[in-house]
């Protein structure tokens, strides 16, 4: 039995209230560092054609979306191949402190992008400094660094949860 879309997005769902529920800012520092990484991967590709220096700016976006794709996923660093040098530094930012600055760095490299033209990258500069306000209030209010439950195969009790599970053990 394969994962339907279905199951899927009411996985994503159930996860995405029960990590709101929690009330705890690094959770939703992960949901905004999650969306941030559509935003810079479409919104580089769509201002790469600018010419103008923006496109150095969007090239960095792209690699920027691609960065935090590892540190929002950490289980990518296990499936790919990585050097352990990028491994090693993606792991720093296991807690909230580091990440708060590892956002408000990124943020504030969007945000020089202004300085050349107002583009759409604007967003992803917004995104990236709500992320590490976010991790930053965490770190303040002294909450725990939490991961979220998001787990698109469903419940490891359940059907799809096995199934997925063993999908994914044939891989590795």
């Amino acid at each position: 039995m394969a994962l339907n879309i279905s199951s899927v997005f009411s996985n994503l769902f159930a996860g995405f209230s029960s990590d709101f529920k929690k009330k705890n800012f690094s959770l939703y520092g992960q949901w905004i560092g999650l969306l941030t990484i559509f935003l810079c991967i479409a919104l580089g590709i769509a201002n790469i054609f600018h010419a103008s220096v923006v496109i150095v700016f969007s090239i960095i976006c792209i690699v920027q979306g691609l960065v935090v794709v590892f540190v929002e996923i950490p289980f990518l660093l296990k499936i790919c191949p990585l050097t352990d040098k990028f491994t090693t530094f993606i792991r720093n930012f296991d807690e909230n402190w580091p990440r708060c600055g590892f956002y408000i760095l990124m943020g504030a490299i969007q945000w020089l992008s202004l300085t050349v033209q107002v583009t759409s990258l604007i967003v992803v500069a917004v995104f990236f400094t709500l992320a590490g306000i976010c991790y930053a209030l965490a770190a303040f209010m002294h909450q725990e660094y939490l991961k979220t439950s998001f787990n698109v195969a469903g419940e490891p009790d359940s059907l799809e949860g096995q199934v997925g599970d063993h999908i994914v053990r044939n891989v590795l």
